[in-house]
């Protein structure tokens, strides 16, 4: 059965363009401002909102702040239209929610894209919820109950960021592998002595997929930007933190292992602060940092600089890199994690099979 998409638009034009758009691949209702809109919400549930921001009498964002009221339409997805490129006015969209916007006047393949990719995703997230929730029903012994889930929300959601960002599926393969490399190193040499046990580092290893999952609430405009983000921009995009961590309480928050749960949400909520405060999101410094998040944030730069991204090519040799790294020393980085991660260049090189 096709998806049901509500467009509401005050412009009888910007309706029957939307139609012709989506109508091959969804069901469409239509509406001609926020009150109609809302009356149909009340006997109908669409599985995505194209809602424009500018009509009469009642604007977009209302009708966005009477969605989020109801519980029986705060979840459904919506995608803001606008003919305003005013960066305050995007910043406002998803502050308000949204999961994306579009710009007026339509480019069919754009919105078409834009369409597919929110239907898909919460498609994906609904059964993801579904698959969680069953098999709580089902696992009452708390050992089997943590390692099914986990597996289930590791896997995936690496899939589901792979599918928005191609060099992200990647990036979790290789940081988990780094990650469980510097945590080994720094137990060897008995650093971190009685909090970096091997029940420490396992939990590590297996949480560390999940410090970006918050990316899937990121819009691909940001998430797929090739050039440097805006302010604006960056302000979005540094969200992932917070979201990574209401997403992990949310799916597992109520497994009984507390410690693994704790290392997931450290490491998804902290791997961007700084050893010296001026991270992000809360300003965290030195030891305040969690440990794990700490390991991660090496690990999560690295990656990030010997891989190709949207924004930027890779950097070689892998001598430059650990030059950049080092002059983070004390700054972006625990001076002992980097100098322990700085010596392991000979075990990187042979994972990474460099000559």
């Amino acid at each position: 059965m096709k998806n049901i998409i509500l467009v509401v638009d005050d412009d009888k034009s910007n309706l029957t363009l939307a139609q012709k758009i989506l109508l091959p691949e969804y069901r469409i209702a239509a509406c001609n401002s926020g009150a109609a809109a809302l009356k149909y919400l009340e006997n109908n549930h669409p599985d995505l909102i194209l809602l424009d921001i500018n009509m009469p009498d009642m604007d977009g964002f209302e009708v966005m702040e009477q969605l989020r009221i109801k519980e029986e339409t705060a979840s459904i997805p919506v995608i803001f239209l606008t003919a305003d490129n005013l960066a305050q006015t995007e910043v406002r969209c998803f502050q308000m929610g949204a999961v994306d916007f579009v710009t007026k006047p339509f480019m069919p393949d754009i919105l078409l894209s834009r369409v597919s990719k929110t239907i898909e995703l919460e498609r994906y997230r609904h059964n993801l919820e579904e698959m969680v929730k069953e098999q709580s029903e089902k696992i009452t012994e708390n050992a089997r109950r943590l390692s099914m889930i986990q597996e289930s929300v590791i896997v995936g959601m690496a899939n589901l960021i792979e599918s928005r960002d191609g060099s992200t599926g990647k990036h979790v393969k290789n940081t988990q592998r780094y990650v469980r490399m510097i945590a080994e190193e720094l137990h060897k040499r008995g650093l971190f002595a009685g909090q970096l046990t091997e029940n420490f580092i396992e939990d590590l290893s297996k949480a560390a997929p999940l410090h970006d999952v918050g990316k899937i609430k990121v819009p691909d405009a940001v998430l797929q930007k090739p050039g440097k983000l805006t302010p604006e921009e960056f302000e979005t995009m540094k969200m992932h933190t917070t979201y990574s961590r209401k997403i992990i309480h949310m799916i597992i928050g109520d497994v009984e292992d507390e410690h693994y749960v704790r290392i997931v949400e450290d490491i998804a909520m902290y791997h961007h602060e700084r050893w010296d405060g001026t991270g992000y999101p809360t300003g965290l410094a030195g030891d305040s940092i969690p440990l794990a998040a700490r390991i991660m944030s090496v690990a999560d730069v690295f990656d990030a600089l010997y891989e190709e991204r949207v924004y930027k090519p890779p950097i070689r040799p892998i001598e430059r890199i650990m030059q950049i790294m080092s002059e983070g020393r004390g700054t972006q980085f625990d001076p002992v994690i980097i100098d322990v991660f700085v010596e392991m260049l000979p075990m990187l090189k042979k994972v990474l099979n460099i000559v």
